[in-house]
């Protein structure tokens, strides 16, 4: 019996998923790794742990088509990050009740939602889109917060 190739680093997952999403921009035209970086400052100012870590550079790859379902089930990470990226990748028609119940059920993905919210509603990052914009990913996200129980 063969032992198991060992988990992939928290480097080589930030490196992974900064070549995943190369090139993709995000609704204001910066580099996507930008978000995924600031995600993962979140997770970690928040005291998540490694496999919480990992989830937060990858939790958007499988719903931006970065990286397949099917690389998911296979790569070198924990069960417990895979369950965590399964949990934050929204399906197309998914009511967001639906979405939240299943991070709410999902052992550490409250923390790594929590920390990607807090960066999508940053003032900052939302003062650059048209006012539309702007007011419509305010509502989604204050929305998202609620159903999810955390403060406004």
């Amino acid at each position: 019996m063969s032992n198991p190739p060992p988990l992939l680093t928290l480097p080589e997952v930030e490196a992974l998923a900064r070549a995943a999403h190369a090139g993709q921009t995000d609704k204001a035209g910066r580099p996507y790794a930008e978000h995924l970086a600031a995600v993962a400052a979140g997770v970690r100012a928040r005291d998540g742990d490694p496999d919480q870590l990992a989830a937060a550079w990858l939790h958007d790859a499988v719903e931006d088509h970065a990286l397949t379902e099917e690389w998911l089930d296979t790569a070198a990470l924990s069960p417990r990050t895979k369950a965590v990226v399964r949990a934050l990748t929204k399906h197309p028609g998914e009511p967001p009740e639906s979405y939240a119940r299943r991070i709410l059920t999902t052992p550490g993905a409250l923390l790594v939602k929590e920390a990607d919210l807090a960066h999508n509603a940053d003032p900052a990052r939302l003062a650059v889109l048209d006012g539309a914009t702007r007011d419509r990913l305010t509502e989604k996200y204050a929305r998202m917060r609620a159903l999810l129980g955390l403060p406004a």
